[in-house]
């Protein structure tokens, strides 16, 4: 098949955002057709949707210089719907070195052996795994990372987020036998793995309150500091014992007041975790999860701890749900489209989509409106504007965008929308674009997502 990306010197756009309720209600597909214009509404589905960088997730613990990551187990995440690990590095042998050549190589073999199988994953380093044991001091921390910030930035590809780590028992931020807690201590870890990590990887803080320390602020981010790139915008959070406790076990000081600043940074940056043990609480009810995971616009959760607690959702209903609804679920609603249109001419696209999930895209995508000739199958790339990350959680938003035909020749085109990663080495992977939650619009050859429609140029 011939493929041809064309980036128009001429391109107009304009994208407007319009937020209400959803319906929630499957509508069987339509076209309302007049002489110029096709009005197509799609139908949702209702399948389980293994999008990348989100949803229920694998954990794997790894001692010093230990086993690589298995590959043929990596390939058999996707009977599951899982597209992200969580791969935690026990770094208990190096708290007085450098890291050994079989550390690293073995870190470099995991992230070969991911994007083989179309995983990603979520990053941790710690340096015991027992809260009685010893941590590393700051000296040792910056020159592990250091050791590590080629790696990272040969295989950002591969990595959805990196928890901060490093600090006290099981990478926390607590136990500390080298006082890293203390604000300065806590400040350098953080500015240090910003700064080795590429400026597309977000980090995760263990609570709210430690970000809020760190960057001496209390108020959350808006969208013109939460698009960007700066430190604090590349910040979010695990909790590690989600829904244990009324506090979950020490994760919040002011519960409502830090929930509520977490809610409204999470439009921007990811927020995800595991449960554990609950005490003074019963075991978290579905209507109790779907209610947090909502408002606290969780993306991915870990499958593997706290058993009774997963058993819960399990056995009354809602586990599937929540594989559904775990990050982001975006549903292509309708479309507005013109039959015809002139050759080097424009094309106005006229979408309308929702995320019925938890949780926005945090990654930035690159995405294309893509143009399938009906008579030989050439392909033609014209990127859009859009910013799919801005698609919210529980809201639609309407995109409009006028697209130049430029150099795309007379013929009838199946249109496509094409949401892919943003590197290089992953655009042309399927498993690591994103699929619409529709029925019968999902191109798994070429990772497309179709539009239903055919456009004529004359």
């Amino acid at each position: 098949m011939k493929i041809k990306i064309l980036i128009p010197i001429i391109f107009f756009s304009v994208i407007t955002c319009l937020c209400c309720s959803s319906s929630g209600n499957d509508e069987e597909e339509e076209e309302v057709i007049d002489n110029s214009t096709t009005n197509i509404t799609y139908s949702e589905s209702s399948s389980v949707i293994s999008n990348p960088e989100r949803g229920f997730m694998h954990s794997w613990s790894v001692e010093s210089e230990g086993d690589a990551l298995n590959l043929v187990t990596l390939q058999s995440l996707k009977n599951e719907n899982v597209s992200i690990i969580l791969r935690l590095y026990n770094l208990s042998s190096f708290k007085n070195s450098d890291l050994s050549e079989a550390q690293l190589t073995l870190i470099e073999t995991d992230f070969d052996r991911l994007r083989t199988a179309g995983i990603k994953c979520v990053l941790r380093f710690a340096y015991n795994e027992n809260q009685n044991e010893t941590d590393a001091p700051l000296n040792i921390i910056e020159r592990h990372l250091d050791q590590l910030k080629p790696i990272f930035t040969n295989n950002a590809d591969i990595i959805s987020f990196v928890q901060a780590g490093f600090i006290g028992s099981w990478g926390e931020w607590y136990y500390t036998t080298n006082n890293l807690t203390t604000l300065e201590n806590k400040q350098a870890v953080v500015n240090k793995l910003l700064e080795v990590l590429p400026k597309e990887i977000k980090i995760q803080l263990r609570t709210p309150l430690y970000k809020q320390q760190v960057f001496s602020s209390s108020t959350s981010m808006d969208a013109s500091v939460g698009y960007g790139t700066t430190n604090i915008a590349r910040v979010g959070f695990h909790n590690d014992c989600f829904l244990a406790s009324s506090n979950d076990y020490g994760t919040y000081q002011d519960v409502d007041a830090e929930k509520s600043y977490i809610s409204e940074e999470a439009l921007y940056v990811p927020t995800g975790g595991e449960t554990c043990p609950p005490t003074d609480i019963p075991t978290a009810s579905c209507l109790t999860a779907e209610n947090e995971m909502s408002f606290l616009k969780w993306t991915y959760l870990n499958l593997d701890y706290y058993g009774p607690v997963l058993n819960v959702w399990r056995n009354n209903s809602c586990f599937l749900d929540f594989q559904r609804k775990l990050g982001y679920r975006i549903i292509l609603k309708s479309a507005s489209l013109s039959k015809e249109a002139s050759i080097s001419g424009n094309f106005e696209l006229n979408t309308s989509l929702e995320n019925v999930g938890f949780a926005p895209v945090y990654n930035y995508k690159n995405t294309f409106l893509v143009f399938k000739s009906e008579t030989d199958g050439t392909i033609y790339k014209k990127a859009l504007d859009f910013d799919i990350r801005k698609v919210k959680p529980e809201a639609s938003y309407q995109l409009t965008e006028l697209v130049s035909l430029s150099g795309i020749p007379a013929g009838n085109y199946e249109l496509f929308l094409k949401i892919e990663d943003q590197f290089q080495t992953l655009a042309d992977r399927p498993e690591y674009s994103i699929q619409l939650s529709n029925s019968n619009t999902w191109d798994a050859t070429n990772g497309m997502n179709k539009l239903l429609h055919t456009l004529i140029i004359n």
